[in-house]
């Protein structure tokens, strides 16, 4: 049970995720059209039930994290927001109505049997619950400054597949710090209560780091193709989310003869994000909205 409820709760997280942004695209495109940003676009949004229903999924994924990492290890719950691209192109061939060609459903199937095949043989096993501030510095410092590295060569980059790759990246480490520290901050929530949470600075730092996150992902989705920032995405959050787990946490993961088959497991995931973000469905998901086009010049 101490297993499984995490497992539930960050497939839950991910499962909100996929909801939230086939509703906020069915929102995106209900809006009227414009070249330019617009100060009523907001009100427009506010209107649409489905907007609305997409900010309630994206709280509801963020409150399923947090229940996922009080109670799980990193190195079990964030591999498996991997799976949040091929649920959301499901949910969206639904509703959007939008055939999923042969070929998205072979992704799917490599990234959910690639994830089973590395988390099966990785076997990850849960650590300390807190973690030292002695361990928090270099985590810190090298977190951020491959952020800084790789979003200052992304800047020196016209748009285009670096740039969003970059960005990608630096996205990817800032949501796998985040979880790291939301883990701390959910510990201390459950044992001590509000109050102490509210005085630990992991609140306030993963606070800091996700609206970070956030705005690294809208940049690198704006900055290249989908097939150029995804993968590195998806990947990127479930390997430093391992790393952290392990030098953070103390959680372990099994090693030796097991390393092929995770690796065989991660190149299989890897491929199979690579394909979903070539479904024409997935580009249109992650297309701009019409009514949030740039205006020219």
């Amino acid at each position: 049970m101490q297993v499984v409820l995490p497992v539930v709760f960050a497939l839950c997280a991910a499962l909100s995720n996929g909801i939230a942004v086939v509703l906020q695209r069915v929102a995106a495109l209900s809006v009227p059209r414009s070249d330019r940003f617009r100060v009523g676009l907001m009100l427009d949004l506010l209107r649409r039930p489905a907007w609305l229903g997409g900010m309630l999924a994206v709280i509801g994924a963020a409150v399923f994290q947090a229940a996922a990492l009080a109670g799980g290890a990193m190195s079990v719950v964030q591999p498996l927001f991997v799976v949040e691209l091929p649920l959301a192109l499901v949910i969206g061939s639904r509703v959007l109505h939008r055939r999923m060609p042969p070929r998205g459903w072979v992704a799917v199937a490599c990234v959910v049997v690639g994830l089973g095949a590395a988390m099966g043989a990785a076997s990850p096993t849960a650590g300390v619950t807190q973690a030292p501030l002695v361990r928090w510095v270099p985590a810190l410092a090298g977190c951020g400054g491959a952020i800084v590295l790789l979003s200052a060569g992304a800047l020196r980059r016209p748009e285009g597949r670096f740039r969003a790759g970059a960005l990608g990246a630096a996205a990817a480490i800032a949501y796998a710090l985040t979880a790291a520290l939301m883990k701390s901050a959910m510990h201390t929530l459950a044992r001590d209560g509000l109050v102490a949470f509210f005085l630990v600075w992991q609140t306030y730092a993963f606070a800091a780091v996700g609206v970070c996150a956030l705005f690294l992902l809208e940049n690198a989705m704006q900055a290249g193709p989908l097939v150029a920032s995804q993968p590195a995405l998806t990947l990127g959050d479930a390997l430093v989310s391992l790393a952290l787990g392990i030098t953070l946490y103390e959680e372990r993961v099994r090693g030796g003869w097991w390393l092929v088959p995770e690796l065989l497991g991660t190149a299989l995931v890897a491929f199979g994000a690579v394909a979903l973000a070539r479904v024409p469905l997935a580009t249109f998901m992650a297309a701009p909205p019409p009514s949030t086009a740039r205006a020219q010049g």
